[in-house]
C-alpha cells in the first residue's frame, strides 16, 4: 500500500543545497518525491550559537511502514554524514517525518505528526506552500492556520548570493 507522507528537510553544514539535494537523492530508493517546497534560510532554534540552516519540505509517497520508514531516513542521515551531536545543535542533514496520511502515532521514539511542527516556522512555511489547506490530524488546523499562529521572523525564502 501505498502512504502520502511530508518529510521536513534542515542542513546548515557544508553545501546546504547539496546537503538537501543529497538527501532527495539518498532517500530516492523507498521514497518517491512529488514536490519540493522552495527553500527557507533559518535562524536556528534552541543552540543559537551556530550557522543558519536551509529547510524544505518534500510531498512523497512510501510503501514503508512508519517505524520502518523512521529507521530508512536515520540510516539515509547517516549515509550523508550526519554524526551524533546534542540536541537543536549544527547538522549536515536532518529528516523528519511531518505527516503520514493522516495518522496519529505517539511511540517512545516516532510521534506522527511530528511533535513540535505547530511551533516551528521554519517547518511550517514550506509545508504551506505545498499544501496550506491540509489539515494537521491531531488538531484539525489547517497548516495556513498552524502558520498564521507562530512568530515568522527569522524565516526567509533563501536567495542564494548572486555572483
Amino acid at each position: 500500500m501505498v502512504h502520502q507522507i511530508y518529510l521536513a528537510l534542515g542542513t546548515n553544514l557544508g553545501d546546504r543545497v547539496a546537503n538537501l539535494n543529497e538527501a532527495v537523492e539518498t532517500i530516492s530508493s523507498k521514497v518517491l518525491t512529488l514536490r519540493r517546497s522552495p527553500i527557507y534560510e533559518t535562524d536556528p532554534v534552541g543552540y543559537l550559537d551556530q550557522g543558519q540552516f536551509l529547510n524544505q519540505v518534500i510531498y512523497a509517497e512510501t510503501d514503508l511502514s512508519p517505524v520502518d520508514l523512521l529507521d530508512f531516513l536515520k540510516a539515509s542521515e547517516r549515509k550523508i554524514g550526519r554524526t551524533p551531536t546534542f540536541r537543536d545543535g549544527p547538522r549536515k542533514i536532518d529528516i523528519d517525518i511531518l505527516f503520514y496520511d493522516d495518522l496519529i502515532l505517539d511511540l517512545p521514539d516516532l510521534h506522527i505528526p511530528h511533535a513540535r511542527m505547530q511551533d516551528r516556522a521554519f517547518v511550517l512555511a514550506p509545508l504551506a506552500d505545498l499544501d496550506a489547506e491540509f489539515v494537521h490530524p491531531k488538531f484539525g488546523k489547517k497548516v495556513s492556520e498552524l502558520l498564521a499562529g507562530v512568530d515568522r521572523s527569522g524565516v526567509k525564502l533563501y536567495q542564494p548570493d548572486m555572483v
